[in-house]
């Protein structure tokens, strides 16, 4: 059976050997500017949507949108272990 291709939540063409490049951009650039990066991207997607792909780009923006979340709950949770380590 033929996976269907997720050009939303994975695409392969940013998968390599098994790691998202948004995960290697967090490891090499750091939380904060992923958060930026995810920020910048949200906005093209919805900027453009009307006049390019529609639906797939607002799936797209709400991706960025969420992760951005997501990064800035890890972010904060890093935070907090260590001022309290401080403690």
């Amino acid at each position: 059976m033929e996976q269907e291709i997720n050009n939303v939540n994975h695409p392969p063409h940013y998968n390599q050997g098994g790691i998202e490049c948004i995960d290697a951009m967090e490891a090499a650039y750091g939380i904060e500017a992923v958060i930026m990066f995810c920020m910048c991207n949200a906005f093209k997607y919805q900027w453009r949507f009307n006049n390019k792909n529609g639906r797939e780009d607002i799936l797209k923006c709400q991706w960025y949108q969420n992760k951005m979340v997501e990064l800035q709950n890890k972010r904060n949770k890093l935070k907090e272990e260590l001022s309290n380590k401080r403690l």
